[in-house]
């Protein structure tokens, strides 16, 4: 599933394609791909629009409109594809198209369980949400605060997207291993100097996993449909067997929460 490295990723490559483009049509090639309003209405709320900004929230690109904003969520296969003008609709998971002024972004979804949706206020409907991790709000003490008062594997609290936005199963496994964290060890006895380090290593592996344009395992690309980069920097997650860079243990895997979690049993307590 794209996490906060490759939706920001994806919103930095759309931002100088759409901003201040207007909306010319909207092609609805699955109807279900459409969270709200229905399907017709929904293209009615976007049709002739300006996008005026691009942003991402967590997980969510947020187009700022002329009235309301566009939400799109890419589940676990979704991508959002520039394409030119006058191509085709030769995806063959298109799932809706957006035709703007001289250019055509396609959501495409081999699994169905992206969407995207027209809201009134984008601060509303994402008011759930945690802190960004990237962001002054994300504080070592508001993580310390968080964590003591759950008895949950710090894994599912990083999961939590109230607690934290744009974090998933990649980049929390990824950032334990930095922090020399298990898994699975309950969120509440995490002394305050492993919460420093925790989130020293949440921040450190998401600006670098941005900079290297996200993580592609199966489906990801970016909006230009490339593949992230990200992969190769993995120290743990979907390397089961292998060596640890840091102490040659074993990297093991295990599920939490139903997840496939990657850990080093050697330097992670």
């Amino acid at each position: 599933m794209p996490e906060l490295p490759e939706v920001e990723t994806i919103v930095r490559g759309l931002r100088g394609v759409v901003v201040g483009k207007r909306i010319r049509r909207v092609e609805v090639h699955w109807a279900r791909s459409i969270a709200a309003p229905d399907p017709a209405e929904f293209v009615a709320r976007l049709e002739g629009q300006r996008v005026l900004g691009l942003d991402r929230r967590g997980k969510y690109v947020v187009g700022r409109l002329e009235d309301g904003f566009l939400l799109a969520h890419l589940g676990m296969t979704g991508q959002l594809v520039v394409a030119d003008a006058g191509e085709g609709d030769d995806c063959r998971y298109l799932r809706v198209a957006l035709v703007l002024e001289g250019v055509r972004v396609h959501f495409s979804d081999v699994r169905k369980l992206g969407h995207l949706a027209w809201v009134p206020d984008a601060g509303v409907a994402l008011g759930s949400l945690g802190p960004e991790p990237l962001s002054a709000g994300f504080t070592v003490e508001g993580l310390a605060a968080a964590a003591a008062r759950r008895r949950v594997a710090i894994k599912a609290l990083l999961l939590d997207q109230r607690v934290l936005a744009g974090v998933g199963n990649i980049y929390a496994d990824e950032a334990l291993h930095g922090a020399g964290i298990a898994p699975w060890r309950q969120a509440c006895t995490l002394r305050l100097e492993e919460v420093d380090a925790l989130w020293r290593a949440i921040r450190g592996e998401l600006e670098r996993a941005i900079g290297n344009r996200g993580t592609t395992l199966r489906d990801y690309r970016d909006s230009a449909g490339r593949e992230g980069g990200h992969r190769k920097a993995l120290r743990v997650y979907g390397r089961a067997g292998e060596p640890c860079v840091r102490c040659g243990t074993p990297i093991a895997r295990m599920v939490i929460c139903g997840r496939s979690s990657y850990h080093c049993p050697g330097c992670q307590h």
